[in-house]
């Protein structure tokens, strides 16, 4: 889809808060709907990122439609509503479009009506519960003695007719063994909740994010995934589907270049970077500068340093 014929207002990575009063209304007035990333957007782990609650409660006074739109499938979404609400966001349940969900929702979509293998968090199974659909996997599956007696000792379920693969604290080696077995099999479907390489955090380390995991699975299964979480289309096709979206007149913010910006090119929408999570400014500029169309779908419309920074140019 070719952003420039399809969106509103166009821009190409500037600093929204340095433009001109006018500049700054007009594009707060060309979009009615909001997808926003939530890690490293409003909040970092546990903490909420300074003015970020006070601009999504002002969006949402001024008419738009705020979606909480998460690639973490570590959270049932009502889990998200109270954390969200715990840091002063005004936030419903019908706000929250997460990846665990969306994997309980497309396979329900498909008529899926037989077992899941997770490799993933509890809120995986939950969300799977909750559509009706019965899983195995979640928690801790490590070598306990040899791996040879693994082999020995592992009877697959017969009824497992899907694989999910989310983000696993508790990912082994042993998790990856029985993932791509299962796999073997190619009516058993794959999905994946997301492929981001990192996660944010507070501190300087580097958290590995799922789509690590889903990376060792998919070689181990030689399968290829369907990725339900940013920046396939799936989740945007979800939102247009359930609640109604003009692509037009709807702005993607987030953190990562690479899932949220790059979601937002695809479908046409506004773009808007924070620089409090994971893409840096070096980062957004040289692909900026770059040559290659692939490099430039990664670059948003306009950025911020947080969005807090929005709240002063707010009426």
């Amino acid at each position: 889809m070719n952003k420039l014929n399809t969106k509103m207002f166009q821009m190409s990575f500037t600093n929204l808060v340095k433009q001109p009063k006018e500049v700054i209304t007009q594009f707060m007035n060309s979009f009615d709907i909001v997808l926003t990333d939530c890690d490293g957007v409003l909040w970092l782990a546990e903490e909420p990122i300074e003015g970020s609650a006070e601009v999504i409660n002002t969006l949402k006074e001024l008419g738009k439609r705020v979606f909480f739109v998460t690639n973490n499938s570590c959270k049932i979404r009502d889990d998200f509503v109270k954390k969200a609400k715990k840091m002063n966001f005004k936030c419903e349940k019908d706000d929250i479009i997460s990846t665990a969900y969306l994997a309980a929702k497309y396979l329900k979509s498909k008529g899926f009506q037989k077992k899941v293998y997770v490799v993933g968090a509890k809120a995986l199974s939950q969300e799977l519960e909750l559509v009706g659909i019965k899983s195995i996997g979640v928690g801790p599956d490590a070598v306990q003695t040899s791996f040879k007696n693994t082999l020995e000792e592992f009877k697959a379920d017969p009824d497992i007719g899907a694989v999910i693969v989310g983000d696993d604290e508790h990912f082994s080696y042993v998790k990856m063994f029985k993932a791509a077995t299962y796999l073997s099999n190619p009516d058993v479907l794959f999905v994946g909740t997301n492929s981001d390489e990192q996660d944010p955090n507070r501190y300087d380390y580097i958290v590995p994010g799922t789509g690590t995991i889903i990376i060792a699975v998919k070689t181990a299964a030689q399968r290829e995934p369907f990725i339900v979480g940013k920046p396939e289309a799936y989740i945007a096709d979800f939102i247009k589907n359930e609640y109604g979206m003009d692509p037009k007149r709807t702005l993607m913010i987030g953190d990562r270049c690479n899932t949220d910006i790059l979601l937002g090119t695809r479908c046409g929408f506004q773009t808007m970077l924070v620089l409090s999570g994971i893409t840096t400014f070096k980062e957004a500029t040289q692909r900026k500068q770059s040559k290659k169309q692939e490099e430039k779908d990664l670059v948003p419309d306009v950025y911020l340093e947080k969005l807090g920074d929005l709240l002063a140019y707010m009426n």
